[in-house]
């Protein structure tokens, strides 16, 4: 097994810089989290009602998400 996990940038695949770690960029970076704010990536997991979204933000469920 290698030392490091990954060697490149996952996003473009270039050599990942320490100072962006673990991508090559900022460029790179911000691709990412648009991604993520995007809805490009996902969690898998049960679909959530905006109902069930509201409470739990409001502090009326659990921290496991029952009601």
């Amino acid at each position: 097994m290698s030392k490091s996990k990954t060697t490149s940038c996952p996003i473009c695949g270039k050599p990942k810089s320490a100072e962006f770690a673990p991508f090559c960029s900022a460029g790179c970076k911000d691709r990412d989290l648009l991604q993520w704010l995007g809805e490009g990536y996902k969690v898998p997991g049960p679909p959530v009602s905006p109902n069930q979204l509201a409470d739990h933000f409001a502090g009326e469920s659990g921290r496991d998400g029952e009601s």
